[in-house]
Protein backbone atom coordinates (compact mmCIF):
# COMPACT_ATOMS: atom_id res chain seq x y z
CA UNK A 1 0.00 0.00 0.00
CA UNK A 2 1.36 3.48 -0.55
CA UNK A 3 0.80 5.66 1.95
CA UNK A 4 2.77 8.63 0.93
CA UNK A 5 1.26 12.04 -0.48
CA UNK A 6 3.43 14.29 -2.69
CA UNK A 7 0.61 16.84 -2.97
CA UNK A 8 -1.31 18.34 0.37
CA UNK A 9 1.19 17.00 2.83
CA UNK A 10 0.17 19.89 5.61
CA UNK A 11 -3.50 18.33 5.33
CA UNK A 12 -2.33 14.71 5.28
CA UNK A 13 -3.58 12.46 8.10
CA UNK A 14 -1.44 11.01 10.14
CA UNK A 15 -1.84 7.14 10.06
CA UNK A 16 -3.57 7.37 13.90
CA UNK A 17 -6.10 10.16 12.41
CA UNK A 18 -6.55 8.34 9.66
CA UNK A 19 -7.38 4.75 11.51
CA UNK A 20 -9.37 6.72 14.16
CA UNK A 21 -11.42 8.67 11.21
CA UNK A 22 -11.78 5.15 9.42
CA UNK A 23 -13.55 3.14 12.12
CA UNK A 24 -15.84 6.54 13.11
CA UNK A 25 -17.73 7.63 9.96
CA UNK A 26 -20.31 5.44 8.96
CA UNK A 27 -21.09 5.71 4.98
CA UNK A 28 -18.53 5.83 2.40
CA UNK A 29 -19.02 5.76 -1.75
CA UNK A 30 -17.95 3.42 -3.87
CA UNK A 31 -16.79 4.01 -7.34
CA UNK A 32 -16.78 0.76 -9.89
CA UNK A 33 -16.53 0.61 -13.71
CA UNK A 34 -19.10 -0.62 -16.19
CA UNK A 35 -17.74 -2.97 -18.95
CA UNK A 36 -18.69 0.21 -20.96
CA UNK A 37 -15.81 2.33 -18.90
CA UNK A 38 -19.12 3.85 -17.37
CA UNK A 39 -18.86 4.77 -13.30
CA UNK A 40 -21.07 3.51 -11.14
CA UNK A 41 -21.31 5.27 -7.59
CA UNK A 42 -22.90 4.22 -4.60
CA UNK A 43 -23.18 4.69 -0.80
CA UNK A 44 -22.71 1.31 1.50
CA UNK A 45 -21.41 1.01 5.10
CA UNK A 46 -18.36 -0.04 5.87
CA UNK A 47 -15.63 -1.24 8.58
CA UNK A 48 -12.01 -0.62 8.89
CA UNK A 49 -9.51 -3.20 10.70
CA UNK A 50 -6.59 -1.16 10.28
CA UNK A 51 -5.72 -2.79 7.24
CA UNK A 52 -8.56 -3.31 5.06
CA UNK A 53 -11.88 -1.90 4.19
CA UNK A 54 -14.68 -4.28 3.88
CA UNK A 55 -17.86 -3.62 2.46
CA UNK A 56 -21.24 -4.92 2.98
CA UNK A 57 -23.38 -5.33 -0.48
CA UNK A 58 -25.95 -6.72 -1.98
CA UNK A 59 -25.10 -9.18 -4.21
CA UNK A 60 -27.73 -8.34 -7.32
CA UNK A 61 -26.66 -4.95 -7.42
CA UNK A 62 -24.87 -3.31 -10.16
CA UNK A 63 -21.61 -2.88 -7.96
CA UNK A 64 -21.21 -6.35 -7.38
CA UNK A 65 -21.93 -7.41 -10.67
CA UNK A 66 -19.61 -4.95 -12.04
CA UNK A 67 -16.80 -5.62 -9.62
CA UNK A 68 -17.21 -9.60 -11.06
CA UNK A 69 -16.19 -8.22 -14.19
CA UNK A 70 -13.63 -5.37 -12.94
CA UNK A 71 -12.38 -6.03 -9.57
CA UNK A 72 -11.15 -1.93 -9.56
CA UNK A 73 -12.59 0.04 -7.09
CA UNK A 74 -12.35 3.46 -5.84
CA UNK A 75 -13.92 4.51 -1.86
CA UNK A 76 -14.13 7.92 -0.29
CA UNK A 77 -15.27 8.26 3.60
CA UNK A 78 -15.88 12.49 3.66
CA UNK A 79 -17.72 14.95 5.54
CA UNK A 80 -17.31 18.85 6.55
CA UNK A 81 -19.50 21.62 5.52
CA UNK A 82 -17.10 24.63 5.10
CA UNK A 83 -14.56 24.71 3.23
CA UNK A 84 -12.07 24.53 6.16
CA UNK A 85 -13.88 21.19 7.70
CA UNK A 86 -12.90 19.30 4.67
CA UNK A 87 -11.60 16.19 5.80
CA UNK A 88 -11.57 12.66 4.14
CA UNK A 89 -9.87 9.33 2.78
CA UNK A 90 -9.73 8.13 -0.60
CA UNK A 91 -9.09 3.98 -1.38
CA UNK A 92 -8.32 2.60 -4.12
CA UNK A 93 -7.20 -0.85 -5.18
CA UNK A 94 -9.09 -4.22 -6.30
CA UNK A 95 -11.90 -6.04 -4.46
CA UNK A 96 -11.89 -9.17 -3.01
CA UNK A 97 -15.29 -11.35 -2.74
CA UNK A 98 -14.81 -13.22 0.96
CA UNK A 99 -17.04 -15.81 2.27
CA UNK A 100 -20.17 -17.18 1.06
CA UNK A 101 -22.31 -14.61 -1.93
CA UNK A 102 -24.43 -14.49 -0.65
CA UNK A 103 -23.75 -14.70 3.35
CA UNK A 104 -25.67 -16.82 5.18
CA UNK A 105 -23.18 -17.42 8.05
CA UNK A 106 -20.73 -20.43 7.11
CA UNK A 107 -17.48 -20.50 8.94
CA UNK A 108 -15.34 -18.14 7.25
CA UNK A 109 -12.28 -17.71 9.44
CA UNK A 110 -11.26 -14.29 7.32
CA UNK A 111 -14.52 -12.88 8.32
CA UNK A 112 -14.27 -13.23 11.94
CA UNK A 113 -12.89 -9.68 12.61
CA UNK A 114 -15.55 -7.16 9.69
CA UNK A 115 -18.57 -9.78 11.24
CA UNK A 116 -17.34 -8.82 14.84
CA UNK A 117 -17.20 -4.88 14.05
CA UNK A 118 -20.19 -4.38 11.63
CA UNK A 119 -23.43 -5.14 13.65
CA UNK A 120 -21.82 -3.25 16.64
CA UNK A 121 -20.78 -0.19 14.56
CA UNK A 122 -24.12 -0.05 12.74
CA UNK A 123 -27.03 -2.32 14.61
CA UNK A 124 -25.66 -1.38 18.61
CA UNK A 125 -25.66 -5.70 18.91
CA UNK A 126 -22.63 -8.17 18.90
CA UNK A 127 -24.34 -11.10 16.49
CA UNK A 128 -23.83 -10.42 12.77
CA UNK A 129 -27.34 -10.68 11.20
CA UNK A 130 -27.43 -12.86 7.96
CA UNK A 131 -30.10 -11.42 5.47
CA UNK A 132 -29.24 -14.16 2.54
CA UNK A 133 -28.59 -10.93 0.26
CA UNK A 134 -25.32 -9.29 0.98
CA UNK A 135 -21.99 -10.68 0.88
CA UNK A 136 -18.45 -9.20 1.91
CA UNK A 137 -15.91 -7.44 -0.28
CA UNK A 138 -12.75 -6.25 0.66
CA UNK A 139 -10.35 -3.73 -0.44
CA UNK A 140 -6.97 -3.39 0.86
CA UNK A 141 -5.64 -0.74 -0.61
CA UNK A 142 -2.84 -0.24 -3.10
CA UNK A 143 -3.33 3.67 -2.08
CA UNK A 144 -4.69 5.96 -0.15
CA UNK A 145 -4.76 9.30 -0.20
CA UNK A 146 -5.75 11.69 3.02
CA UNK A 147 -6.89 15.33 3.83
CA UNK A 148 -8.17 17.25 7.00
CA UNK A 149 -8.83 21.07 6.05
CA UNK A 150 -9.06 21.81 9.73
CA UNK A 151 -5.18 21.61 9.82
CA UNK A 152 -5.11 24.68 8.09
CA UNK A 153 -7.21 26.52 10.11
CA UNK A 154 -5.17 25.52 13.29
CA UNK A 155 -8.73 23.43 14.12
CA UNK A 156 -7.43 20.19 14.27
Amino acid sequence: MTDTQRRGRRIMMTPEERDAYLRERRTCRVATLGSDGAPHVGALWFVWDGSSLWLYSLTRSLRWSQLLEDPRIAVVVDDGEGYEELRGVELTGRAEFVGEAPRTGEPCPELTDPERLFPVKYFGITDMPHDGRHAWLRLTPARITSWDFRKLAGLA
